[in-house]
C-alpha cells in the first residue's frame, strides 16, 4: 500500500529518492543485467542532477475508475416509501455521491476503502453522519472473507516534537471503543487517558460506564470494507482487495517517466549553440575568461584568403529532437499500462493507431473498460447496500426514527453505449420487427419517464402515419 501510495500521489521528491535508492540497489530492483565484461575503471565524471519529470499516469488511473463508477450516482431504492425519503434525506445531506467519488479513486489506488457510520449530535443532531477511511489506516479481522471488527488509526497533531499521539478506534459489533497512545514515529507506545490530547477529550464525555467504549445500539458492525478488486495476487488467499496498479505495473510507470525525461533532456540539448573562434571572443579582464557578443556586426580582420573554404568561422550546432520516437514510446507504454489495469486505450485519449476503424471496432476496444467497471460495480453493490442499511439501523437507535430498517437494492448505471452502436442495435431490432416503439424509445432514452416516454411515443406514431387506424376494418362484410 505504501509503494501505491506513493505512485498515487506522485510527489516529485519522494519518486526521485525512490528512483536513486533504486539505482544504487540494482539487486533488489530485479536488474539482472549481465556484469561481467563491464569495464571495472569506469571514471567518475562531474555531473548536476538530472530532474526528472514526473508524468500522473497512476493518478489518471485512479480517477477514471472512479468516473467510470459514480460519474452518475447508482440508484438505491427501498420498498418502503417513508424510508427510501429518510434514506434519500441522509444521503443527499451528507453529498454522498462527492464521498464516494473520492472513496473509489482513493481505492482504485491503494486497493480498497473503509465505509464507517458515526454520529456527531454537536456538529449533525438530527442524523448519521456516512465517512470513508483509507485501507492504510485500519488493521481488520476477517472471518470467512468477511469483516468482524476493524481498528481505525490515526496520527493526532502534535507540538512538533518526536511523540507521536495515535487515536485508535476499534469497531465491533454493538459498540465502538476508543483509546489514545504516545509514542514514536516507529512505535505505537503506551496507552494514556484520552483527556491527554484535545481531539480525544471531547469524547470522554459521550463514553459509557467502563470509560472506553460507546454503545451503538445495533447488532451489527459500523463499517464495511469495498475491495477494489479481487483476488489479492501477492496474498491470494487474502479477502483484502488489489490496487489497479498491482498487475504489477510500477516499471512502466518508471518507464514512462523516463521517456519523458528522455524527450525532455533532448529539448535542452537542442537549443542552438554557437562555436566560435578563439579570435571572435573579448577578453573580459585578468580572471574573468572571454565572452561572446551575439549582437556585434563588425570583428577584428582575419588574415585568411578570401578563396580558403576551409576557413574556421562562426558554427551553429544544434541537436534534432526526436519527437516522433519520444511519442511514440511513450504511447506504447500508456497503451500497456492501461490494458494490465484492466482499461483500454481510449478510455486515455488514445486512439488504437493510425488507421481508420469501424464503429464496431472501437466498441470492441473499449469493452475491456466496460467489462472492468462492471465487476467492481459487483463489489460496491454490496457494500453499498450492507452500508445503507447500517446508516438506516443507527438512524433507528441513535435519533430514535421510528421507521422500518431495510437492505436496499443498488443499481449502477450501466456504462454508457456510443449512439453510433445504439442506433444501429435499434436499426437491426426494427427491421426484424422485435421491438415495439416504446421499447425503441425507452432504449435510446433510458432517463425518460413513462410520461414522456407515452408522449415520444406518440409523435413518433402520428409522424410515421402509423397512428391511422386501419381503413380495411371499416369495409362492409
Amino acid at each position: 500500500m505504501r509503494r501505491d501510495d506513493m505512485w498515487y500521489r506522485g510527489d516529485p521528491r519522494e519518486l526521485m529518492r525512490a528512483h536513486e535508492w533504486a539505482e544504487r540497489h540494482p539487486q533488489m530492483r530485479g536488474d539482472n543485467r549481465r556484469r561481467f565484461g563491464r569495464r571495472t575503471d569506469e571514471a567518475a565524471y562531474p555531473s548536476k542532477r538530472e530532474r526528472r519529470l514526473h508524468v500522473p499516469l497512476a493518478g489518471d488511473i485512479a480517477s477514471t475508475s472512479a468516473d467510470l463508477l459514480f460519474g452518475d450516482m447508482p440508484a438505491i431504492r427501498c420498498t418502503t416509501q417513508a424510508t427510501q425519503d429518510r434514506l434519500d434525506t441522509i444521503l443527499n445531506e451528507a453529498r454522498v455521491q462527492h464521498l464516494l467519488l473520492s472513496a473509489a479513486e482513493q481505492s482504485a489506488a491503494i486497493s480498497g476503502v473503509y465505509l464507517r457510520a458515526t454520529w456527531d449530535r454537536d456538529t449533525i443532531p438530527d442524523r448519521p453522519i456516512p465517512d470513508v477511511v483509507q485501507a492504510d489506516q485500519a488493521v481488520p479481522t476477517f472471518r470467512w472473507g468477511m469483516l468482524r471488527s476493524v481498528i481505525f488509526w490515526r496520527a493526532l497533531p502534535g507540538d512538533g516534537s518526536q511523540t507521536v499521539h495515535r487515536h485508535l478506534e476499534l469497531h465491533e459489533p454493538g459498540r465502538i471503543s476508543h483509546a489514545l497512545y504516545e509514542g514514536a514515529p516507529d512505535n505505537l507506545g503506551r496507552a494514556v487517558p484520552l483527556t491527554e490530547h484535545p481531539d480525544t477529550a471531547a469524547l470522554v464525555p459521550s463514553l459509557g460506564p467502563d470509560g472506553v467504549s460507546i454503545d451503538t445500539g445495533i447488532k451489527r458492525l459500523t463499517a464495511v470494507y469495498v475491495p477494489n478488486m479481487l483476488p489479492s495476487r501477492l496474498h491470494r488467499g487474502s479477502p483484502m482487495g488489489r490496487s489497479d496498479y498491482a498487475a504489477p505495473i510500477y516499471p512502466l510507470f518508471a518507464a514512462l517517466d523516463d521517456t519523458w525525461t528522455s524527450w525532455m533532456r533532448d529539448l535542452d540539448l537542442a537549443r542552438a549553440r554557437l562555436v566560435v573562434p578563439e579570435a571572435y571572443l573579448q577578453n573580459m579582464g585578468p580572471g574573468q575568461g572571454a565572452a561572446f557578443d551575439d549582437d556585434r556586426r563588425v570583428y577584428a580582420g582575419l588574415k585568411i584568403p578570401p578563396n580558403d573554404g576551409n576557413a574556421a568561422g562562426i558554427t551553429l550546432a544544434q541537436f534534432a529532437i526526436r519527437v516522433a520516437e519520444h511519442s511514440a514510446t511513450a504511447d506504447s507504454i500508456v497503451r500497456q499500462a492501461a490494458r494490465s489495469a484492466g482499461y483500454s486505450a481510449r478510455s486515455f485519449g488514445l486512439a488504437s493507431d493510425g488507421a481508420a476503424v469501424t464503429a464496431t471496432e472501437i466498441d470492441s476496444e473499449a469493452e475491456r473498460t466496460k467489462t472492468t467497471t462492471k465487476k467492481k460495480a459487483g463489489y460496491w453493490r454490496y457494500g453499498l447496500s450492507d452500508f445503507c442499511e447500517v446508516l438506516l439501523d443507527l438512524d433507528r437507535a441513535q435519533f430514535n426514527r421510528g421507521l422500518k430498517v431495510e437492505r436496499p437494492t443498488v443499481t449502477f448505471q450501466p456504462v454508457a453505449e456510443s449512439p453510433l452502436a445504439k442506433a444501429t442495435t435499434l436499426e437491426m431490432l426494427t427491421r426484424a420487427q422485435a421491438a415495439s416503439t416504446e421499447f425503441k424509445v425507452r432504449a435510446r432514452s433510458p432517463e425518460l419517464d413513462d410520461t414522456a416516454v407515452k408522449a415520444e411515443v406518440a409523435r413518433i406514431l402520428d409522424e410515421t402515419g402509423q397512428a391511422a387506424p386501419d381503413p380495411a376494418g371499416t369495409f362492409p362484410m
